[in-house]
């Protein structure tokens, strides 16, 4: 018997297997993890102006540089640090993302301190739940919302950077704040669901 293929969005790469992985189990699943959600807003900040798969297949490389995503740990990197992380090769050795990435853990520390954790804060830019989009197609997509715009500058109030509100969106996209699998991919209707498991697909 032939095994029906399933339907995807347009993006991942047909073959690549860790883009499908991704996009098959991650993406659009809703995250309150806090731990998770930063590691999300590390990775998405480094991507920006690059390409998602190139900043997926350095993950793991990012996952040991910055301390397992342990925002804690990372908000104590020092210049040695930032030092170590510019000549990973393993990473993309920007040194103002890196720098980025150690305010913006000491910031999320802060926003930690004034909700109890991230996700209640983050959760709280649409209105605790997700965001249900019916996009046809990738190119539906915008670049960011109203509320991507508000909550990326809220961030650059509190001391966050490279977070601009096309980043943000992306975020938003990533941790499930929004549901923007198209219509007609088989994800959809499980994460409308909260059937997000691997077992369940």
């Amino acid at each position: 018997m032939i095994k029906k293929e399933l339907k995807r969005c347009g993006w991942p790469i047909a073959g690549d297997e860790l883009y499908l992985k991704y996009h098959d189990e991650e993406w659009g699943v809703p995250v309150h993890d806090d731990r998770k959600i930063f590691e999300f807003l590390v990775l998405e900040s480094f991507q920006a102006g690059l390409s998602w798969r190139t900043v997926l297949y350095k993950r793991e490389n990012f996952r040991k540089a910055f301390a397992g995503f342990d925002f804690t740990k990372v908000s104590r990197f020092t210049a040695k640090d930032q030092a170590r992380l510019i000549q990973d090769a393993g990473i993309i050795r920007n040194r103002a993302k890196i720098a980025a990435a150690i305010t913006n853990a000491n910031c999320f520390l802060e926003v930690r301190k004034e909700f109890g954790t991230f996700a209640k804060y983050m959760w709280t830019w649409v209105g605790g739940k997700p965001r249900v989009n019916r996009f046809k197609t990738p190119t539906d997509y915008p670049e960011h919302t109203d509320e991507a715009d508000r909550w990326s500058k809220d961030l650059k109030e509190r001391g966050f950077k490279f977070l601009g509100p096309t980043v943000i969106y992306s975020h938003m996209q990533a941790v499930g704040m929004v549901n923007d699998h198209t219509v007609d991919c088989f994800r959809y209707r499980l994460i409308c669901r909260g059937i997000c498991a691997k077992k369940e697909l």
